[in-house]
């Protein structure tokens, strides 16, 4: 898979695209990449994903504080395990957000070239949305290219979309978010030091540092499997202000105590995959109180991580 950064250098030929913003690539967006690389590889055509970087409701001022399920990086990556040959995280800026859709569309055919577009029933491009299905379809007479549309995904009633994964993780309903995704949500960040408190109180955690934009599922206790230095761990995580230390300006962490595991991996990149949720963030009344509870997580993280091995 070839992965570019915007569309300046790229001359391809005869592709088959598809555009959209593909935060997360849940169930919904593979139902559409998965159409996508068959078509073009039977058709013997390259399979083409443009994706934006940053959200266009966020330049556009309709989203404000913006959460990402997945950064561009890892996007790609994930698009790059259906079959697909290359993409592109086009830079969307406010002169971007001004472009007329025969603009955007003239844009796309001089560097990319596409034969056959898919998109979904909802989609639009170009400025105030004008670029629907109907429009590209009718355009794409002109310029040599076909059109169609797969309808939404949906699971048991409910749309498979990007904003309801966030929801979902908002809520901790870390058992939604995995069936909208089919596979674990998970977070990546490098293991910095604490302030050692898990060490003293004989739970050792790693603590990440990762991308300001990430969701994140609501504060609480985590069974996850930690992924380092090539191998994997179960583990329970807590995301939160760590209510029961004091702190005058308390600040949301990330910190996973590995089950079993007692080495120093400061400075290494660790994935920490969510497979369910245990509890609430909550202050005890003293230290033992807290590490009497913690020792209950970590039993229970055991058992249900031996049960989905």
């Amino acid at each position: 898979m070839r992965h570019f950064q915007s569309l300046e250098g790229i001359q391809l030929r005869e592709t088959w695209l598809t555009i959209g913003t593909f935060d997360g690539v849940h169930r919904g967006h593979q139902k559409i990449v998965r159409n996508l690389v068959s078509k073009a590889h039977a058709d013997g055509s390259e399979a083409v994903v443009l994706t934006f970087y940053p959200h266009p409701a966020v330049v556009i001022g309709k989203r404000e504080n913006p959460s990402y399920l997945t950064t561009p990086e890892e996007r790609a990556e994930l698009l790059a395990d259906l079959g697909v040959d290359v993409v592109v995280t086009f830079p969307f800026t406010p002169p971007v957000s001004q472009l007329s859709a025969n603009e955007f569309v003239s844009l796309l055919k001089s560097h990319l070239d596409m034969k056959h577009l898919i998109v979904g029933p909802d989609f639009a491009l170009g400025r105030d949305r004008v670029g629907n299905s109907q429009y590209l379809s009718e355009t794409g007479i002109n310029l040599g290219f076909e059109v169609s549309t797969i309808d939404p995904l949906e699971i048991e009633g409910r749309v498979v979309s990007s904003s309801a994964i966030r929801h979902a993780l908002r809520d901790g309903d870390i058992d939604l978010v995995n069936v909208l995704l089919g596979r674990p949500y998970f977070v990546k960040g490098q293991i910095v030091p604490g302030d050692g408190r898990g060490q003293t109180i004989g739970i050792p955690t790693a603590n990440l540092s990762m991308w300001a934009e990430r969701a994140l599922p609501k504060s609480g206790v985590y069974i996850t499997r930690g992924q380092v230095n090539g191998a994997t761990y179960g583990a329970v995580t807590n995301i939160g202000v760590r209510p029961t230390f004091s702190s005058e300006h308390p600040r949301l962490q990330v910190e996973a105590h590995l089950l079993d595991f007692e080495e120093q991996i400061y400075g290494l990149e660790m994935q920490l995959d969510f497979i369910g949720h245990l509890r609430g963030e909550k202050k005890f009344s003293s230290i033992d109180a807290l590490v009497t509870q913690i020792r209950q997580d970590i039993s229970q993280a055991k058992g249900i991580l031996a049960v989905n091995s």
